[in-house]
């Protein structure tokens, strides 16, 4: 599914370099569900922006579905990160002028699917995610636990084959954490999707079958 080699992320000071991420070796396969841990600074949202082609690693090697993906145009990997990736934020990362339905309907419009389709597969995540009655609300209407259930819909509208989430349940109680973790554990067990989260929580990473620890760059 995605395999990096020797991959590393550093930023140049003055005539020396920062390293983030050091010679990382990682192979992830279909149908996994893999949780990144680590402490603050060691790596793991920078690793997890660069599976997600939201940066560029600095050396090594990145493939994605067989496809080296490090040398790409910029309009293939915009296709591939459309039509590819689910990214789901800390921070929900919902357009604030646009209504819950719109949200979700964004990702659709960037592929051009037909108005029909779309009004289908909006209805249809609406009702999975139980907020139907929340459609024509905007995001500063909506607690913390609903804005981020509208940002995996949103993930989710394209029909990823992988969902990368950084932090999912980082601003949310307890109990929406539950929730969201469960969500995601059914999107992996029953829809096969392939996911690969960054957490703190060692009860968040337990809902994946495979945990990998970073620490100051480098894979344990």
């Amino acid at each position: 599914m995605l395999e990096v080699q020797n991959l590393s992320k550093f930023y140049k000071a003055g005539s020396g370099k920062v390293y983030v991420l050091r010679n990382i070796n990682l192979k992830i396969a279909e149908g996994e569900f893999v949780s990144i841990m680590g402490p603050s600074g060691s790596g793991k949202s920078t690793l997890l922006h660069i599976l997600g082609l939201l940066e560029e690693a600095s050396e090594g090697t990145y493939e994605l579905l067989g496809e080296n993906v490090l040398s790409i145009s910029e309009k293939k990997r915009t296709e591939i990160h459309r039509n590819t990736i689910g990214f789901v934020f800390q921070a929900y990362h919902l357009i604030d002028e646009l209504t819950v339905y719109e949200n979700i309907e964004t990702p659709l419009l960037y592929k051009n699917m037909p108005s029909s389709e779309r009004k289908s597969r909006v209805a249809e995540l609406l009702d999975r995610f139980q907020i139907v009655a929340k459609k024509d609300l905007f995001p500063s209407q909506l607690s913390g636990g609903q804005q981020q259930l509208v940002g995996i819909a949103r993930a989710l509208a394209a029909e990823p084959k992988i969902i990368l989430a950084d932090e999912p349940t980082g601003n949310l109680h307890s109990d929406q954490a539950e929730y969201i973790m469960q969500i995601f554990k059914e999107l992996n067990e029953k829809d096969g999707v392939t996911i690969v989260q960054v957490t703190h929580s060692a009860t968040n990473a337990a809902y994946g079958n495979r945990i990998i620890t970073l620490k100051d760059g480098w894979m344990d």
